[in-house]
């Protein structure tokens, strides 16, 4: 029995339906417990990275879809949002994603009006980037867990 129960949805590459994405992933932050501050840090993080995607993924006349995973642990949600249009094993993608550099010119793509990822980065706990087969932006969000928190040493007066 794996770790973690796994959603996934996929939705045609139109601005109508991020709103239908970001609903499911806040429904789903919500059943595991994330207060109401964090549900809106992740519908602003995966509306950025579907957005995204929307806008630079396909062609105008090229009909394409949006993959939206959802991976819900006891103590962290991980997104995946993926534009490659084609269903993919999550633990097999989640191995191959690397992590965000800013000397990948590819990665420019992500950044709505300088924004986009940024706010995913400010947002989330982890955010890492693959971009082979279309793009795939994988999002970690820990349950109760300021950003941060995990890298911040105690001191003796803690």
């Amino acid at each position: 029995m794996a770790p973690f129960d796994y959603i996934e949805i996929k939705v045609p590459a139109k601005p109508q339906y991020v709103g239908v994405a970001r609903l499911t992933i806040s429904g789903l932050a919500s059943r595991l417990g994330f207060t109401y501050d964090e549900i809106e840090d992740l519908k602003i993080a995966s509306s950025e990275a579907i957005t995204n995607a929307v806008r630079h993924a396909y062609d105008e006349d090229e009909e394409g879809e949006i993959i939206v995973g959802c991976a819900l642990y006891e103590d962290k949600l991980e997104i995946m949002v993926a534009d490659h249009g084609q269903s993919f094993d999550f633990e097999e993608t989640k191995k191959q994603v690397g992590p965000y550099t800013e000397q990948e010119s590819d990665v420019q793509l992500l950044r709505e009006g300088g924004l986009g990822l940024y706010l995913m980065e400010t947002l989330m706990d982890d955010v890492k980037v693959h971009h082979e087969e279309g793009v795939t932006v994988f999002m970690t969000k820990y349950l109760g867990r300021e950003r941060g928190e995990a890298d911040v040493k105690q001191t003796a007066y803690s």
